[in-house]
């Protein structure tokens, strides 16, 4: 005899075995597991050219002249 727990998944608060779900049901889960995946995956490449440009303004400032004073 198994010991394993059936695949779960919790929605709005309420468990459900994925066993138990229709094939739809079961693909709309994969997609919507694809697209948090994807927001993740595009914040990360979001950070790195936010810190990207970043550094080239910060580079463009230290290029720049300094103010004379009148």
């Amino acid at each position: 005899m198994s010991n394993e727990n059936p695949a779960t998944v919790n929605i709005d608060g309420k468990e459900f075995k994925v066993d138990d779900l229709s094939d739809n049901a079961k693909a709309l889960i994969q997609n919507i597991s694809f697209g948090q995946a994807e927001v993740r995956r595009l914040q990360g490449q979001l950070a790195l050219a936010q810190t990207g440009l970043r550094t080239y303004q910060q580079a463009l400032a230290k290029e720049l002249p300094a103010e004379e004073k009148a």
